[in-house]
């Protein structure tokens, strides 16, 4: 049997599972309206009634263990669904930020369930350690649905925007993929201080080299089509990794939250270069397409290899808060 300890640490792992589904039900439910288009709106619809058997199956789970959904932490991310979808919805390409936005937030739950898998196992939770191998596995596959829809959700979004012209709203891609690299930085600046195991640490010094050229190389591309680096976008994303290393400096299992967050935004930086090289193509525009295909594959490798120290990032959060396996 777990001891307190170790018993207070999986229930807290359990209630950040449910709170993230908490969360996803709004941007489910909001998803068909903005999506733009019949087949991308069934997609979230189907996966709407997934996630709602992921909130039971998790409160479930926390109840089990004599605990109950955390009204804070619900209530923090509950309130972020709604939020997520206004984001989406407010920008003028709605359908590609929407898909690009759930793509992340879906490997932000697999993530999540890989290292609630892993600390139950730890502490002899087999029960929880199977609904967590259930639910992560239909997250991956809503990841890889929407996956398939990178370049359709970048067609309805320049049939919004079409007045604007190919080569200008190609530009606003750019300018988007300067101001997430902006934000990348800032979280992986931060990211080794905290990231409680060696080949973590390595791993967000080494993507952090990766991403400065990165910078460089979308900054080069849109001197190229006269344009720059947007001011508003950089500072509002800049902001955002700035909060983010003070969420989680806060956090006593700072290893696994931020493996898991920095893990989710790789893939939203994916999603946001598949649909850029997408736009360039269509735009005619074969340097962007081939700079967009070079920092894909960097990316990529970079979520890879996250995604293969998920053990030593349960391993470090359990050991910051004393508890054995």
């Amino acid at each position: 049997m777990p001891s307190a300890t170790q018993e207070e640490q999986l229930t807290k792992y359990i209630a950040d599972a449910h709170s993230i589904e908490e969360q996803a039900l709004p941007q489910m439910k909001l998803g068909p309206r903005l999506a733009g288009d019949p087949d991308i709106a069934e997609m979230f619809r189907l996966h709407e009634a997934e996630t709602e058997e992921h909130e039971r199956l998790t409160r479930e789970r926390l109840e089990a263990h004599g605990g109950s959904a955390s009204r804070i932490k619900d209530a923090v991310m509950s309130a972020g669904g709604p939020g997520f979808a206004l984001f989406a919805r407010l920008q003028p390409d709605t359908s590609g930020k929407l898909v690009a936005h759930a793509y992340s937030y879906e490997h932000l739950e697999l993530a999540s369930y890989e290292l609630l898998e892993r600390v139950a196992e730890r502490l002899g939770d087999a029960e929880t350690a199977e609904v967590a191998r259930l639910i992560k596995e239909q997250e991956r596959a809503m990841g890889e649905r929407l996956a398939g829809t990178f370049a359709r959700a970048a067609d309805v979004s320049l049939a919004e925007v079409e007045p604007d012209g190919l080569t200008e709203q190609l530009t606003k891609y750019l300018a988007d993929a300067h101001a997430l690299e902006g934000q990348a930085v800032e979280l992986l600046d931060k990211a080794p201080k905290v990231a409680g195991d060696p080949e973590l640490e390595r791993t967000y010094s080494d993507h952090l080299r990766e991403t400065y050229e990165h910078q460089r190389l979308v900054a080069e591309r849109l001197e190229a089509h006269g344009a720059a680096p947007s001011k508003l976008k950089d500072a509002a994303m800049s902001l955002g990794g700035l909060n983010w290393g003070g969420f989680f400096a806060a956090h006593p299992d700072t290893p696994g939250k931020l493996a898991a967050f920095a893990y989710a935004f790789e893939h939203l930086e994916i999603a946001g270069y598949e649909q850029l090289r997408h736009v360039a193509e269509r735009a005619g525009d074969p340097e962007t397409v081939a700079l967009a295909e070079r920092i894909l594959a960097e990316e990529r490798a970079a979520a890879e290899k996250l995604a293969g120290m998920w053990d030593r990032a349960a391993e470090a959060s359990l050991r910051e808060q004393g508890v054995g396996g």
